[in-house]
């Protein structure tokens, strides 16, 4: 009998703003869903998903997931991509697909795109497919938006991290990725708050929608025309509370990262989230104010990623 495992890390993806793009600019839906997705941009950190996928020879296909050791059998992005994956084959095999994750679910870091591409990334590798990295990102890409769990996090999971830009939507191959580049001696220092946003409550209104696009649209342009990081910070804030998005909460944590000496700071897209960059020796100090408010297992403070989505030892 034969076992194969196979290992991926996907960052945590903070997605700072963003635009949705699921109709053509005459207003008809965008049917191929590959050419759905967002504008937007944001970091890629060094907490994530790590997945390990493990096949055992089988009569029939079946697929276990655990999330942080609990399993998960309504996961329906990892089952999804799972399934399709196995349908490439003719074996038969046991599949179990194990997920940790560094960062917290929902709240705008990307886990449900970092399980979908570490699942299919992994997968192939086990199951030796000859798949390119956009054809895995498509693949997850479209069942992301067939779930409605993502709509642009994917395509900037599959490019090297720091911060990254989506100048165009799409998935892999057809979006058009950008960044700006910046020291890898900053820092992220997160503050999160317990209450989750629903994404289909924003994914699905057609006035929050044209909300959001306004002003994701108004804030590329201007993070375009100077892109530094710290007008790309001031402009994701600017977004957050003209899409209304910004709680009074979160507008407390990014007026406390400042004067603490963060760089800036802005709110995940979607959650009740704060992310502030600052410089390595001022993390401790904005960490420290942040738990003026929050408990300090709601605070945390990473690296950032420049590699993206990719296969481990």
């Amino acid at each position: 009998m034969t076992k194969k495992t196979a290992k991926a890390f996907a960052p945590g993806a903070i997605s700072s703003f963003f635009e949705i793009f699921n109709t053509h600019p005459n207003g008809t839906p965008i049917t191929d869903l590959q050419y759905m997705g967002a504008r937007g941009g944001g970091f890629g950190l060094q907490l994530g998903t790590h997945t390990q996928v493990t096949l055992n020879d089988a009569t029939e296909n079946s697929i276990e997931i655990s999330i942080n050791n609990q399993p998960t059998p309504n996961a329906q992005v990892t089952q999804t991509i799972t399934q399709t994956l196995l349908n490439q084959v003719t074996k038969k095999y046991a599949v179990t697909v194990e997920h940790q994750i560094d960062v917290p679910i929902g709240m705008g870091f990307g886990t449900s795109a970092g399980g979908a591409l570490t699942t299919a990334l992994a997968l192939k590798e086990a199951l030796n497919l000859p798949l390119t990295y956009n054809q895995i990102g498509n693949l997850a890409h479209l069942v992301e938006i067939q779930l409605q769990t993502g709509l642009g996090t994917v395509s900037s999971l599959t490019f090297n991290g720091g911060l990254i830009l989506v100048t165009e939507p799409g998935a892999p191959g057809i979006c058009k990725i950008d960044r700006i580049p910046i020291s890898p001696d900053y820092v992220v220092v997160v503050g999160c708050y317990s209450t989750l946003i629903p994404k289909n409550s924003v994914l699905t209104s057609p006035q929050r929608m044209q909300q959001i696009n306004v002003y994701g649209q108004k804030a590329l342009a201007a993070i375009l025309t100077e892109p530094s990081l710290k007008n790309f910070l001031a402009q994701c804030w600017m977004f957050a509370q003209n899409a209304g998005f910004a709680t009074d909460g979160v507008r407390r944590l990014v007026a406390v990262a400042e004067k603490a000496g963060a760089i800036g700071a802005a709110q995940n897209m979607i959650g009740e989230v704060v992310h502030a960059v600052v410089h390595e020796e001022n993390a401790a100090s904005v960490a420290e104010a942040f738990k003026q408010t929050l408990p300090s297992n709601q605070i945390l403070v990473s690296r950032i990623d420049f590699e993206g989505v990719r296969l481990i030892k």
